[in-house]
């Protein structure tokens, strides 16, 4: 008798040894479950990140081809500007010699009117100008030549006149270049 009961408390530890490894099993099992499914999600995405950055990667393209568009186009707009720029700095000093040119005319015709008579001309009576070229352009400009006598007649009113009209010429002009350049 003494050996049925050591047998049966073997039998009994190894049954209960038994059931402890089934439940270790059950929850290992519900574990790897767990685990499978989070590799399914894992993977999923893995493969959404692998898809956004193949998008990633052409819009970065797509970015480079438009900076590089970006920057050919805003240094041929500097170029332009530049040549513009010079452009209307050659024609303001054109404008202002021709301003300079009218202003002394009204000046002379002004003081001639004051004097009585037409201011008196050094030399010939009716000396030529030489060609002067001008600074800006590089180019001969002619000089006008003095009126003759019968056109010295002017009366001093007559040369405002042309002036504010020439001053207004230039006004428009001015105001077109600087439509251009906008």
């Amino acid at each position: 008798m003494s050996h049925l009961p050591l047998g049966l408390i073997i039998e009994g530890l190894v049954a209960i040894l038994l059931v402890l490894t089934i439940t270790y099993c059950a929850i290992l099992n519900s574990r790897l479950k767990r685990l499978r499914s989070d590799e399914q999600a894992l993977r999923a995405t893995i493969s959404e990140l692998i898809t956004t950055t193949e998008i990633a990667e052409r819009a970065i393209l797509g970015l480079k081809t438009t900076a590089a568009e970006c920057d050919q186009t805003i240094a041929q707009r500097l170029i332009q500007a530049e040549h513009l720029s010079g452009e209307l700095a050659r024609q303001l000093d054109t404008g202002e010699t021709v301003l300079t040119r009218i202003t002394q005319i009204a000046e002379a015709a002004g003081r001639g009117q004051a004097g009585g008579a037409a201011p008196a001309h050094r030399g010939a009576a009716h000396p030529a100008q030489p060609y002067q070229p001008h600074p800006a352009q590089g180019r001969a400009e002619v000089q006008p030549e003095p009126a003759p006598q019968a056109a010295k007649s002017l009366s001093a009113q007559d040369l405002r006149a042309a002036a504010a009209e020439a001053a207004a010429r230039l006004e428009r002009f001015r105001q077109r270049s600087g439509e251009r350049a906008a």
